[in-house]
């Protein structure tokens, strides 16, 4: 397993070590000592799963407040996203600052988002399904998220025309976000 290190500190891009024959394919999605070798000790408690029919669908951009903060690993089970993490730990050096990763079915690839940071992704292909593992249950009341198309972030998102649900179309803006003790 081949864990890097991206600009925003304690965001990582994982690639798996993948083992192909004439069957398909094996590779672990998670292994325990591989991630504490790397400092990455988290008790993953449940795991969900997205799917999207359509191209250029955007999910995010979400997180959880304390005490109900979330480390997730992001894996693309079919299709391909363009996923986003956003830096929203006010005296962060990177504060306010993004990373996008193209994760996929073909090239395995994933990416660990810590608490402090808000994720979201584009759909890049149809029927996308997403898979990922968090460490700390969802709460609804702890629930939060950022407005995708923030100018004060500037993402750049792959699609001119997304299709949103009406909650993340309404999120609102990184100035105007409750983030309590994630900073």
């Amino acid at each position: 397993m081949n864990i890097m290190k991206t600009k925003l500190s304690g965001v990582y891009l994982i690639e798996p070590v993948v083992h192909v024959d004439s069957r398909g394919f094996f590779m672990e999605i998670y292994n325990k000592n591989s991630f504490e070798k790397f400092g990455l000790d988290y008790s993953y408690v449940q795991d969900n799963f997205s799917s999207s029919d359509r191209k250029g669908t955007i999910r995010g951009m979400h997180y959880q407040m304390n005490p109900k903060a979330q480390t997730k690993l992001i894996s693309v089970i079919e299709g391909e996203i363009f996923d986003v993490v956003v830096d929203i730990r006010r005296n962060s050096p990177t504060f306010g600052q993004w990373v996008g990763e193209v994760l996929s079915s073909e090239n395995k690839r994933q990416i660990l988002v810590p608490s402090g940071f808000a994720h979201g992704f584009c759909t890049l292909k149809v029927k996308t399904q997403v898979h990922y593992k968090v460490d700390e249950y969802y709460s609804p009341e702890n629930d939060r998220g950022i407005r995708w198309n923030d100018p004060e972030i500037g993402i750049e998102w792959p699609t001119l025309e997304p299709i949103l649900s009406k909650k993340d179309e309404a999120l609102p803006l990184l100035k105007e976000i409750d983030i309590n003790s994630l900073c």
